[in-house]
């Protein structure tokens, strides 16, 4: 397939007062103790809720690949219960190790406890999966299509997961070509590679979710890119509001998601994953968690990261409810 994108214009992809999809990556919260904080992650989940975004769970912000497969399945007897019939999504992790083959029964197995849960599944990457290549990587996104009707793909940037990958535009053509797969999160933090997607998807297939991971560009949701994001954990509540404020056509938007982009930017910087670190200090400094301990496996911030995010906190508070 030939690339027509080579002169992309982003302003011309502008969609003012689109009504915007947020899907929230949940944080576990952790005691000081290193146990997992089931009411502060109970609470977590009915703040998202209440924002009116879509709780993301056992994802990278949940720790997923550091979790047992009863504390995944925690997650979403939790989540079931506070989501009381409202959407949610998560998580469907396999395992492995490089060279490892492509586990399908591991995937049907995932799938399976997600949805006995009531969640829609988001199709992890794996060693096993990214190795794939061709046809036969679309053969395997056909076969977990054939187990479950309704699903979310995933391309994760090795930043994030030595077992990502990020897919050339002929394999994310073949990905908008199975119908059970509803969208798929970007995490590239590359804006041209998404303008690209959101360009393929308006050409193929307009009802497919192009779910922005760029929490280096969370401003993505005004060329139509709805989102999955880490960064949103940190702050559903403010999340919702620059939304909503997109939808009415009202300036503040521009306002309230540059304060939300500096502190995307300082959370999310090398090392990546120690972002979860930055988000725990960040709630807790918020009043909503009582620990900014991470997992035991997690990586951690520097304690001098918290007066940057009391600073930050400070500056939400005229928009904070």
């Amino acid at each position: 397939m030939s690339n027509p994108f080579n002169s992309i214009d982003p302003i011309a992809m502008l969609r003012p007062r689109r009504k915007i999809v947020g899907m929230s990556a949940v944080l576990l919260p952790f005691s000081s103790g290193g146990q997992i904080d089931w009411d502060g992650f109970r609470a977590h989940v009915s703040r998202t809720l209440a924002a009116g975004l879509v709780p993301a769970v056992n994802m990278d912000t949940g720790y997923v690949n550091l979790l047992t497969a009863d504390e995944r399945r925690q997650v979403l007897k939790e989540t079931r219960t506070l989501a009381n019939g409202k959407e949610y999504v998560a998580g469907a992790f396999v395992s492995d190790v490089p060279g490892a083959a492509f586990d399908l029964d591991g995937y049907r197995r995932a799938i399976d406890v997600v949805r006995e849960f009531g969640g829609t599944p988001v199709i992890f990457q794996s060693f096993g999966l990214t190795a794939l290549q061709g046809e036969r990587l679309l053969d395997a996104y056909r076969s977990i299509g054939g187990h479950c009707p309704r699903y979310i793909g995933f391309e994760l940037g090795t930043m994030f997961a030595p077992f990502g990958r990020i897919y050339d535009l002929v394999t994310y053509a073949g990905l908008l070509a199975v119908p059970e797969c509803i969208g798929a999160k970007h995490s590239s933090l590359d804006r041209g590679l998404e303008w690209q997607r959101l360009q393929l998807r308006d050409q193929r297939r307009p009802d497919f979710m192009v779910l922005t991971g760029n929490d280096l560009a969370i401003d993505m949701v005004m060329y139509g890119s709805d989102y999955l994001l880490g960064l949103s954990t940190f702050a559903p509540d403010l999340f919702a509001q620059r939304d909503t404020m997109w939808t009415a056509g009202d300036s503040g938007f521009h306002e309230l998601n540059d304060l939300l982009q500096y502190l995307g930017f300082f959370v999310f910087r090398p090392p990546v994953p120690a972002y979860k670190h930055s988000a725990a200090q960040f709630l807790k400094l918020r009043g909503w968690i009582g620990s900014d301990t991470p997992h035991p496996k997690g990586l951690r911030r520097p304690e001098s990261d918290v007066e940057v995010l009391r600073d930050i906190v400070e500056r939400t508070r005229k928009w904070a409810a």
